[in-house]
């Protein structure tokens, strides 16, 4: 599974022994600016049986930078979360075991925002 390629949920499951328990937007992500930056995603994938789960993901200490007066998008992060309640957080690059009932969570970083959120822009009219 990559972040470059979204595999359908249902292509997921049939090649691997998870479960994708949630998918949704990551709300307040992006960065503030006259044009917000897109917002990151939130998944979760519970395992069914005992496997490695090995990450390569970027933005995780350096955001997507804001321009023209826009804010850094938010980190992206992720960490494996235990059926007893317990979390292991994980490294922009890392391996961890996860045991059948474990959920990897990730949360993929927000764009950068673009202008000055103060701005108006334009000629300050409506054009009548």
């Amino acid at each position: 599974m990559t972040n470059s390629r979204l595999t359908d949920p249902e292509v997921l499951e049939w090649r691997y022994p998870v479960r994708l328990e949630s998918y949704e937007i990551r709300h307040g992500s992006g960065g503030e600016g006259r044009w917000r930056g897109g917002n990151g995603g939130v998944r979760g994938l519970r395992f069914l049986e005992p496997m490695t789960v090995t990450t390569l993901s970027g933005h995780r200490r350096v955001p997507a930078f804001g321009m023209a007066g826009g804010s850094p998008g938010a980190l992206g992060r992720h960490w494996m979360a235990h059926p007893d309640g317990s979390v292991t957080p994980m490294s922009g690059c890392d391996s961890v075991q996860a045991a059948a009932g474990d959920v990897f969570v990730v949360e993929t970083p927000g764009g950068g925002g673009f202008g000055r959120p103060d701005e108006s822009g334009g000629s300050g009219g409506s054009g009548g």
